[in-house]
């Protein structure tokens, strides 16, 4: 069946959602604010003009009602857990009956996610990569009573979408960011140990073992912020400048500046 997708939230995986979900058919992107809403509209025509994306089917909205019309619902705030409980309780008021409740998180329990949601049957963790529109993997998780029609719908919305999706046990991180991030962490550390500077081991890490990005690139590209919590979470030690940044201000990519300067 062809899914009218609605997102919660106005971020960079929210609007990367959204231009993703428009070539496959009508989108309602949920923004906190009339503000948050000309941010995110911003962002979604961008990306969309770079790819050649038609949008038009797009609505940005504060309007929470508008929800109800969309039977595949995925919520994209920020990676704390009251935080998306709050989100989940008032899509749940609105839910039509049979939409399907996704979350994009990175690394926290689904099943906690899906108890939180009141709809365990119904609900799934659909985490997808930055950006949504390039990166082919989605990590698909599903909680103990997910029902069979939320697995095929979750899948099929994979396929539509050209990704590939790989079903994941409900452990902190999933796959991709539990092995990822202790190395993104033991970079910090061999910086701090040696005095390398981020860009020379990024380099390194480029040219020596083809990654298209290097390590520190990555941790600003995700978000210093971020970064710690999900490190938190699989229990990887934070090292002491990803404390050190955040505390100033350096979030990475989004604020300007973390390992790496992005203001110019």
């Amino acid at each position: 069946m062809s899914e009218t997708v609605a997102v919660a939230g106005s971020g960079t995986i929210a609007t990367g959602i959204a231009v993703t979900a428009a070539r496959t058919g009508s989108v309602i992107l949920l923004a906190r604010s009339e503000e948050s809403v000309a941010r995110a509209q911003k962002a979604i025509d961008k990306q969309a003009g770079k790819l050649g994306v038609d949008v038009a089917g797009v609505t940005v909205t504060t309007d929470v009602e508008a929800v109800r019309d969309a039977s595949y619902v995925i919520e994209a705030v920020s990676e704390d857990h009251a935080t998306k409980a709050e989100v989940f309780a008032k899509l749940e008021a609105v839910l039509s009956p049979g939409a399907i409740l996704a979350t994009t998180t990175s690394s926290l329990s689904i099943e906690k996610l899906a108890e939180a949601s009141g709809i365990h049957e119904r609900f799934v963790g659909l985490h997808v990569f930055n950006p949504v529109t390039k990166m082919e993997l989605i990590e698909l998780i599903f909680p103990a009573a997910a029902s069979e029609d939320t697995k095929e719908r979750s899948r099929a919305l994979a396929v539509a979408w050209e990704k590939t999706a790989v079903e994941i046990p409900d452990v902190p991180g999933f796959v991709v960011n539990k092995l990822l991030f202790p190395f993104l962490f033991s970079a910090v550390e061999l910086k701090e140990q040696t005095g390398l500077s981020a860009k020379d081991v990024d380099t390194c890490m480029q040219l020596g073992a083809g990654q298209p990005m290097g390590p520190f690139a990555l941790l600003d590209f995700v978000g210093l912020d971020v970064s710690k919590a999900i490190g938190e979470t699989i229990g990887a030690p934070i090292p002491a400048e990803v404390d050190r940044l955040i505390a100033e201000g350096k979030l990475g990519r989004k604020s300007g500046e973390g390992f790496l300067d992005w203001s110019r």
